[in-house]
C-alpha cells in the first residue's frame, strides 16, 4: 500500500477534488472554528454545506485518522518492516557501536550484526500491540480535539496521540519485546557479545538496556509513520475505503 495514500477529512464531501489540498484542511478548520467542545451543541447542521453537523467532520477526521493508524500498525508490524527500512531501522545501542571497531576484530561481526537484526524483529513483534491503544485514543476524541488538530501544526494529530499513548505503549510493548529478544535468542546473542569484550584489555564496561532501547526504537518508528500519514491527511487525495467515509463523502 501506498504510504503517502490515506483518507483525508470529511469536508472533501463538499469541496470538489480539483481545489488545493490546503483547502481541504482550512475548510474542516473553518467549519470546526466556531465549536467549544460541547458534542450536543455541536450537533446541529453546519449551514449551506450539505446539511453535515460539526460532529459528523470531525468523525470524518476520526476515521481518516483510524485508517492511517491502522496502515502505520500493519507496516511496521510485517516482517522487515523495521529492519529493512532505513528511515526506522533500529541500530545498534551506541555502547555496542563504539565497541564495535574492536568486536568485530575479535570475530564478533556476524554476531553484532544477528543482535542487531533481532532488535528489529523484536520491535515488530510489538507494533501490533499499538493498534488497539491507537482506536481508543481516537475514541476517546472530542470535538475539541478535532479543532485543536485542524487549527494546530502540521504534526497535531501525531502530537495528540503521542501525549495519550507513549507511556501506556511502552509498557504495553515491553512484555512482547522482552519475550520476543528471549525468543529470537537477542539476549543470548548480547551475552555472548559481552562476555568475549570483557576478554580485551583496557575497555570501558559495556552496558545496555535491550529492553528500554527497543521499545524507545519501537515508539520512535509508529511516530514516525504516524506523522507521514498525518501529513498525507492534510495534503493527499482521499482514498474512500470505508462505509462511514464513503457515506460521508456521499459516494455509493
Amino acid at each position: 500500500m501506498d504510504r503517502n495514500t490515506v483518507l483525508l477529512s470529511v469536508v472533501l464531501v463538499v469541496t470538489p477534488l480539483s481545489v488545493s489540498a490546503a483547502s481541504w484542511w482550512d475548510a474542516g478548520k473553518e467549519l470546526l472554528g466556531g465549536n467549544t467542545g460541547n458534542t450536543t451543541e455541536s450537533a446541529a447542521p453546519v449551514s449551506g454545506l450539505a446539511g453535515l453537523s460539526s460532529d459528523e467532520i470531525a468523525a470524518g477526521l476520526k476515521e481518516a485518522l483510524r485508517v492511517g493508524a491502522g496502515n502505520v500498525v500493519s507496516q511496521l508490524g510485517a516482517q522487515d518492516g523495521f529492519y529493512l527500512d532505513d528511515a526506522i531501522h533500529i541500530p545498534l545501542p551506541p555502547q555496542l557501536q563504539q565497541a564495535k571497531g574492536v568486536l568485530e576484530q575479535v570475530g564478533m561481526g556476524a554476531s553484532l550484526q544477528e543482535l542487531e537484526m533481532k532488535l528489529n524483529r523484536a520491535a515488530e513483534a510489538a507494533t501490533p500491540r499499538a493498534k488497539t491503544m491507537f482506536l481508543d485514543a481516537i475514541s476517546a476524541m472530542t470535538i475539541d480535539d478535532a479543532k485543536k488538530i485542524y487549527s494546530g501544526p502540521e504534526d497535531a494529530a501525531t502530537r495528540y496521540f503521542s501525549d495519550k499513548m507513549r507511556g501506556p505503549l511502552a509498557e504495553e510493548m515491553r512484555p512482547v519485546i522482552e519475550a520476543s529478544l528471549a525468543e529470537v535468542g537477542a539476549l543470548q546473542t548480547y551475552d555472548a557479545i559481552v562476555s568475549k569484550y570483557k576478554t580485551l584489555p583496557f575497555v570501558p564496561d559495556l552496558k545496555a538496556d535491550l529492553t528500554d532501547y527497543t521499545i524507545n526504537g519501537g515508539m520512535d518508528g509508529i511516530f514516525y509513520y504516524l506523522a507521514r500519514e498525518e501529513a498525507a491527511i492534510r495534503e493527499n487525495p482521499v482514498k474512500q475505503t470505508t462505509s462511514l467515509l464513503k457515506k460521508l463523502f456521499g459516494q455509493p
